[in-house]
């Protein structure tokens, strides 16, 4: 089935990888980018540029609109190239405030709109310690204090967000370490290794598989569970865009 989807983040690492399979699944595209010089680049990948910045509630809800999404997907973050340590400590405050007031601007906006789905970014490295691999039914961390508290604030923020705000299905994708192009990183790395082609590849499943809730995105490893991701969304951690694209 062919829909329309509005996608916030579509420059970013995981929405350059997602637009090409979007549109090759034969959706219409409006991506958003806070950047005029990005349009041409989105036009290229064959989705239509929207300018807008998420703290911009009307700007965003206006952009939403004349979309007409029945899919919206939160790709949203405001992270440094290469995850630069020297400039992270700025930016988990940053990426946080996308996290709690992005999320309810572009909630409001998809509910305004009359968007049937939405399907949102998380992270999966926030559980609380515990026997591994962790399920999805696993509590998070309940560290509040610090640069992992800021994160965790910002995460649960996100996750209630998407799925408690009816009419909306959410559905929360839980990443792991993205590498890959666009992530700074061309080798696996980190407790739960992700390719950000097979996290693209985790979205466009997502628009017509699996029930509203949590799913763990990663390859293989000891951190996480995948095998929900596997059986209701068919996810593929081996999944590459082909050659060139």
């Amino acid at each position: 089935m062919n829909h329309r989807i509005f996608l916030a983040g579509a420059t970013g690492a995981i929405g350059q990888r997602l637009v090409p399979l979007l549109r090759a699944a034969g959706h219409a595209v409006t991506g958003t980018t806070r950047f005029d010089a990005k349009t041409g680049a989105l036009r290229a990948l064959g989705a239509e540029p929207a300018v807008v910045d998420v703290f911009d509630a009307g700007a965003l809800r206006r952009a939403v609109l004349a979309a007409r999404p029945d899919i919206v997907i939160h790709q949203l973050t405001d992270l440094p190239p290469g995850l630069d340590p020297a400039k992270m400590a700025d930016a988990l405050g940053r990426n946080a405030r996308i996290r709690i007031e992005g999320t309810r601007n572009l909630i409001d906006a998809s509910i305004a709109a009359g968007a049937r789905r939405l399907i949102a970014q998380s992270i999966a490295w926030m559980y609380a310690p515990g026997p591994q691999p962790h399920g999805e039914d696993d509590p998070l961390d309940p560290v509040t204090e610090g640069p992992r508290g800021v994160t965790l604030a910002g995460v649960r923020s996100l996750e209630t967000q998407t799925l408690q705000s009816p009419p909306l299905q959410g559905i929360v994708l839980r990443y792991g370490q993205l590498y890959g192009p666009g992530t700074g990183s061309d080798r696996p790395h980190g407790s739960a290794p992700l390719h950000v082609d097979a996290a693209a590849q985790a979205a466009l499943l997502a628009i017509d598989r699996g029930a509203p809730g949590f799913y763990n995105i990663a390859q293989p490893n000891d951190l996480i569970a995948t095998d929900k991701a596997q059986r209701d969304l068919g996810f593929d951690a081996n999944f590459r865009l082909p050659n060139g694209q």
